[in-house]
């Protein structure tokens, strides 16, 4: 008798105990729970070599878990002994992620994927999958010749609204200050987002007609959230025409709603800051998690929390900055 009591005890601590995050080759998972992602899985893609995604990821992947309730999946690059490398462009853990996503976060640049894990991700887009897209996403992939996927090495400029232009801001000289577009104030995207300190340069972009332009860059004198507007004059590369670098400042963050090749439509929402010291402000990863509620259809909380789960503290970015050694149960 007391045996089976102490069984039934242990059986109901069981049950009772948060799921844990779960781990393997270049991938971890968060479960989901309660809250307003409940039943949606967000699969988040990291793959870039110098704004260290693969820090940046499992943060945002924790805030969407443990806040809001969504399963959420990370996958890496990485050594066929799962030890993470940014630099194996050629490498995806776990891609049969993507089969259930019902969101997408990418961090990627000059991936070069085989078929069968582009195969997955083509899959997800034709089904109509939403896709929040960070910093070097403008030029996701760089796929040979002999793919059957290279169509995607455009899918920056096709799906995101552009592709890779310049560094509009001198390369970790100027900073960037995020900005509010005048009559985007009451976007459900920008609920809880003000002004926004990312100490990435603004990108040189131009994002097409269709594009609902959310925020604009201001390129900063210095690398301080207090440094002041830079005024000198820089050559436009789409027109060649020069221009006070502040006027008009570049948009950096933007909405789509596009239509697929299967007749799916993926909203999009594409930031072109996101390193992983950027995603120390608060208002930047509001963006982030506020573009998946908006993408997955589910209603933008007016202030959707964002606290830090543990403690963060991310890498500068650099070529080779990373973590050596490291693997993804490390995240967990």
């Amino acid at each position: 008798m007391k045996k089976s009591i102490l069984a039934t005890g242990f059986l109901l601590a069981a049950t009772m105990m948060p799921a844990r995050a779960e781990s393997g080759n270049g991938w971890v998972s968060y479960p989901g729970g309660k809250g307003p992602g409940e039943g949606k899985h967000v699969v988040l893609l990291a793959g870039d070599e110098e704004y260290r995604s693969e820090e940046a990821l499992p943060m945002l992947a924790k805030i969407l878990s443990e806040h809001h309730g969504f399963k959420c999946t990370v996958l890496f690059s990485a050594d066929p002994d799962g030890t993470i490398n940014p630099n194996r462009s050629e490498a995806l853990g776990k891609p049969d992620a993507l089969d259930t996503a019902d969101a997408i976060v990418t961090s990627l640049r000059f991936r070069k994927w085989p078929d069968e894990a582009m195969r997955h991700f083509d899959d997800a887009i034709k089904r109509g999958v939403p896709v929040v897209g960070l910093r070097t996403s403008t030029h996701s992939f760089q796929l040979t010749g002999e793919s059957k996927f290279k169509d995607y090495n455009s899918f920056g400029k096709k799906v995101l609204g552009e592709s890779w232009v310049s560094h509009w801001g001198d390369h970790k000289v100027e900073a960037a200050r995020g900005l509010v577009e005048k009559g985007a104030e009451k976007n459900p995207v920008l609920n809880g987002v003000g002004e926004i300190f990312a100490d990435s340069d603004v990108y040189e972009a131009y994002p097409p007609s269709d594009a609902t332009i959310l925020l604009r860059g201001q390129v900063l004198k210095g690398m301080e959230p207090t440094s002041p507007p830079s005024s000198r004059h820089k050559t436009r590369s789409n027109d060649k025409q020069k221009q006070e670098i502040n006027t008009p400042m570049m948009p950096v963050a933007w909405t789509r709603e596009v239509k697929n090749d299967a007749g799916k439509t993926n909203r999009i929402l594409c930031t072109t800051m996101g390193a992983a010291t950027d995603l120390r402000d608060e208002s930047l990863r509001r963006l982030v998690v506020n573009g998946v509620f908006w993408g997955a259809g589910i209603e933008v909380p007016a202030k959707t929390d964002v606290t830090l789960v543990g403690t963060y503290q991310p890498s500068k970015y650099e070529f080779n900055g990373f973590k050596k050694g490291t693997k993804a149960s490390d995240y967990e």
